[in-house]
């Protein structure tokens, strides 16, 4: 390189999955067949009215230019009909959606809102990286909050009173909870409202997963009184629609918090291709029977992950949701070393699972599996475990 790399990088690793997908192409080049638990990609695909659409607006003229920052008015108008229809949340289609290219960019837009660099950014541990990763990219200083199996994977909001909270700016939140699976709860969703309200603090809510194998109805912290005045919510059409490769979600909230995300994006992209949001307003209109039938695939998966967790001597909670099991060795089983033992399974029985450390802290000592594997494969797994 002929200048050096930026300071930014210097507290910013690769995604953990960058360099494991690299070993597993290399041992797939070398003739190993691998079985991969390990990244949350459905390889169910999308509705046929989902895929229809964007085909015929690919194929029809004009389709091809430039799209509004904001998306066009009718994808607006189809993600409030969903959210009343699915999670009873009025939302104004002109002044609270944002319809972003994929749920991640909305954690980059509002960080680039709402935080200036050295302002503190209140992250899950165990959490999704991103939340992290590109806090520490754009200056903020991350505070990692306990999640543990002893408050149920909720936050400890008595431990975080006890903080110096004033130069919080944000707090990422995220039920149905990634890695653990742990549900939304009303009550939760109450007191962290309250706790935002108090603190001043702009409660960031990740909600890709509330469609998937949930066991209620499905949840929105926008459904709370007094949410929107201190919360936005991403969502995405990745995990619940099987759109994981189009690149398609969604920012909701009070329009002081939309519009200043919207100063964000307009600078960083160019609007969303026009067939992508003809076929998201198609896949919004899917009745309950599709997410069922799409469900009960991920049910049969998961019980067979079960099995392999059975047979490898790891325990689970029943009460997950979304689209992975969480679980680790009972206190009896002789695997002291989760990481190690991941490795050893992607070498000797080429089966990748995740490990739990990639998720913070808190993550050490537990291992996740994706559902995102077909049935068959997932009892090849379990046979090459037992051979």
């Amino acid at each position: 390189m002929i200048v050096p790399l930026a300071d930014r990088l210097n507290d910013v690793k690769a995604y953990y999955f960058v360099k494991k997908l690299e070993e597993i192409r290399a041992l797939k080049a070398a003739g190993n067949d691998v079985i991969n638990f390990g990244i949350g990609s459905p390889d169910l695909p999308p509705s046929e009215e989902t895929i229809k659409a964007l085909t015929e607006t690919a194929e029809e003229e004009g389709s091809h230019g430039y799209q509004p920052y904001k998306g066009i008015p009718e994808l607006r108008e189809a993600i409030a009909n969903w959210y009343k229809n699915t999670y009873n949340v009025d939302i104004n289609p002109e002044h609270e959606i944002l319809p972003l290219m994929g749920s991640k960019e909305g954690i980059l837009h509002v960080t680039l809102a709402f935080v200036n660099p050295g302002e503190e950014v209140l992250v899950p541990d165990p959490g999704y990286p991103t939340y992290t990763s590109l806090s520490t990219l754009l200056g903020a200083s991350v505070v990692k909050y306990d999640l543990s199996e002893e408050t149920d994977w909720y936050p400890n909001l008595e431990e975080l009173e006890k903080r110096d909270l004033s130069k919080v700016k944000l707090m990422w939140i995220n039920y149905p909870h990634m890695p653990t699976g742990t549900p939304a709860k009303k009550e939760v969703f109450e007191a962290l409202i309250a706790f935002a309200k108090k603190h001043k603090i702009l409660l960031c809510h990740d909600n890709p997963y509330s469609l998937v194998l949930h066991q209620g109805e499905p949840m929105s912290l926008l459904s709370l009184e007094g949410a929107k005045d201190v919360a936005i919510e991403l969502n995405s059409f990745s995990k619940s629609h099987n759109m994981a490769g189009w690149r398609i979600g969604i920012m909701l909230g009070a329009e002081e918090y939309i519009s200043n995300a919207l100063r964000i994006k307009s600078n960083i992209d160019s609007g969303m291709f026009l067939g992508t949001q003809k076929a998201t307003i198609e896949a919004l209109k899917l009745d309950n029977q599709w997410h069922f039938e799409r469900n009960e695939i991920y049910r049969e998966r998961r019980d067979v992950v079960f099995e392999i967790f059975d047979y490898l001597g790891f325990e689970y909670s029943l009460k997950q949701e979304g689209m992975f099991v969480w679980a680790k060795p009972k206190a009896d089983s002789e695997i002291k070393n989760i990481e190690a033992f991941v490795d050893n399974l992607l070498l000797e029985k080429h089966i990748f699972f995740t490990p739990g450390f990639i998720f913070g802290k808190n993550g050490n000592g537990y291992m996740r599996a994706s559902l995102c594997v077909p049935a068959e494969r997932m009892k090849e797994a379990l046979l090459r475990l037992k051979a």
